[in-house]
């Protein structure tokens, strides 16, 4: 007699698909090791899924109560405070209740690989985003926290849609709008979190860029920061146009 159960490889397809819980439950009594093995693993991603969910809607506070009150927010946040070179970039993102990428997070707590692959998809499903561009000439006129201030509202004003208040990371902004300064915003809201993704990729693709423009520091690998490779660039070919004069040691090749 032949037996007309699924194979393994079809069941393992239909569980990296959404299987229903009829076909889950059916499976669950299947006495195959192999299976129950499958079994194991889907049960191990359904609870990271549920945990990812549960994070993600904790990170939507913010948006969730201005969305009850018929509002709209901007998150906004900046990269690029701590590096010897390149400009401050900051990036301002809106979304709605339809936003439900669940691996958004602060960029720093993501992998390059990872934040590179949200890119695309951030932009995708926002309902507007904009950047804010600061170069190292006005940060040594004004200083690094002048200078990001003045990138985050360049970003919002750059916005396209009305907006009704602020989220931002751990600082405020010269707008006349109603403005939420959180420590550790981009672990804390969504669409910070998404702005720093947003940022923090826009401003790597600029120094790769100025790194044909200014071989020699490695501003491809090192995004400007302080690398062994970089201070060795500056030991032999002094400050570039793009290095910031007032930061040490930067100052003492100017």
């Amino acid at each position: 007699m032949t037996d007309s159960r699924q194979t393994i490889a079809q069941i393992k397809a239909a569980l990296q698909e959404t299987p229903s819980n009829e076909s889950v439950q059916m499976w669950r009594q299947d006495a195959r090791t192999g299976v129950q093995k499958l079994i194991a693993q889907y049960d191990k991603r359904q609870e990271k899924y549920a945990e990812m969910s549960k994070a993600f809607n904790q990170r939507l506070s913010f948006e969730q109560t201005a969305w009850a009150q018929g509002q709209r927010l901007a998150g906004v946040d900046e990269v690029g405070r701590g590096p010897l070179a390149g400009p401050v970039v900051a990036a301002a993102v809106v979304i709605d209740e339809t936003f439900d990428l669940l691996a958004v997070h602060d960029s720093k707590q993501l992998t390059e690989k990872k934040r590179l692959a949200l890119d695309a998809q951030i932009k995708a499903e926002v309902v507007d985003y904009a950047f804010g561009v600061i170069d190292a000439q006005t940060i040594d006129e004004v200083n690094i926290y002048e200078a990001s201030r003045i990138a985050m509202k360049q970003a919002i004003e750059q916005l396209t849609v009305s907006i009704d208040g602020l989220v931002i990371d751990a600082m405020t902004v010269d707008l006349p709008l109603p403005q939420e300064k959180l420590i550790k915003g981009d672990d804390r809201s969504i669409s910070i979190g998404a702005a720093s993704i947003l940022a923090k990729n826009y401003r790597d693709q600029l120094m790769v860029q100025y790194d044909q423009e200014y071989p020699g520091y490695g501003f491809a690998h090192n995004a400007g920061y302080g690398t062994k490779e970089h201070l060795n660039g500056l030991k032999t070919l002094g400050a570039s146009p793009i290095h910031r004069k007032t930061f040490a040691p930067v100052k003492s090749y100017v």
